[in-house]
């Protein structure tokens, strides 16, 4: 019978316990897993489809705040083109919602597949990058919610006055999804360069030369995300990706220096050892 074995981790990233598995073990585990994450995200996508009201309303006070600024409410409206768009919009809302939701069970049945198979050292590591990379991630779609009416704002000047702004109900709730989730992973990118710095891929030096790049990527990125009239937006979210980045650097700096005190030192060769010589 063919056989995949799982280790427990143990002291100094060594096995604690051995438990052999067979395929069809493995399998059946994964499809257990796979279940109890699927029920999960169902179960989240159907409460998540009662509190779209809420949302809707919460992604549109961008529009209302436009509308109120031209003293039209019915200048600028959110529409939907098919009949079946406001049910669509509702489903796409229940599902993104109910992935958030449902995250910490399917994330969980991930790391109980994986966790037994890992050593100790490398689950240290990986509940550091965890720790570190969702509250970043969660504070970049904080702050991609917080610039977002801006952005509404300053694309609704480029109207006439005698025009009138309908957003299409699908593609107005793209623009807020993708900009959270763009501004959520520009968060994230200094947690993947201290990963790659572990991988052993950058050095810290490497990641430090960059720095007059990541400073004009970071500025271009917050002139895009806020193209408001006032430049303090812009400057706190650069200085903010800023800060990020060179908190990378400075970490990588420190576990290259850690690195390199840990590693063994060269033995030094003694002398050739002497051979009588032939008669």
């Amino acid at each position: 019978m063919v056989t995949a074995e799982r280790t427990r981790s143990g002291a100094e990233g060594g096995p604690r316990r051995d438990k052999r598995m067979s395929l069809g073990q493995h399998l059946i585990e994964l499809r257990r897993r796979l279940i109890i994450a699927a029920i999960a995200l169902v179960a989240s996508m159907v409460a998540s489809f009662f509190l779209t009201d809420w949302i809707i309303w919460a992604m549109t006070e961008p529009i209302r705040l436009v509308a109120e600024q031209r003293g039209d409410g019915e200048a600028v409206k959110l529409m939907y083109s098919t009949i079946t768009g406001p049910f669509d919009m509702r489903l796409r809302i229940s599902f993104s919602v109910g992935i958030i939701l449902s995250a910490p069970i399917w994330l969980w049945q991930i790391w109980a597949f994986l966790m037994p198979g890992l050593t100790r050292k490398e689950v240290r590591y990986t509940v550091g990058f965890v720790s570190a990379a969702v509250p970043l991630f969660f504070a970049g779609v904080l702050t991609g919610w917080l610039v977002m009416p801006h952005i509404v704002e300053i694309m609704a000047t480029f109207s006439p006055e005698s025009s009138a702004n309908f957003y299409e109900g699908k593609y107005y709730y793209d623009f807020v999804f993708k900009l959270l989730l763009v501004v959520g992973i520009a968060f994230v990118i200094p947690v993947f360069l201290v990963a790659l710095n572990f991988a052993g891929i950058m050095s810290g030096k490497a990641i430090l030369k960059g720095w007059r790049v990541a400073i004009l990527v970071a500025v271009i990125f917050s002139g895009l995300a806020t193209p408001a009239a006032d430049i303090v937006s812009m400057l706190m979210l650069a200085a903010i990706l800023t800060v990020l980045y060179f908190a990378a650097a400075g970490l990588s700096l420190l576990l290259d220096f850690r690195r390199s005190r840990r590693a063994p030192e060269l033995t030094v060769p003694g002398p050739m050892p002497t051979t009588d010589p032939i008669p």
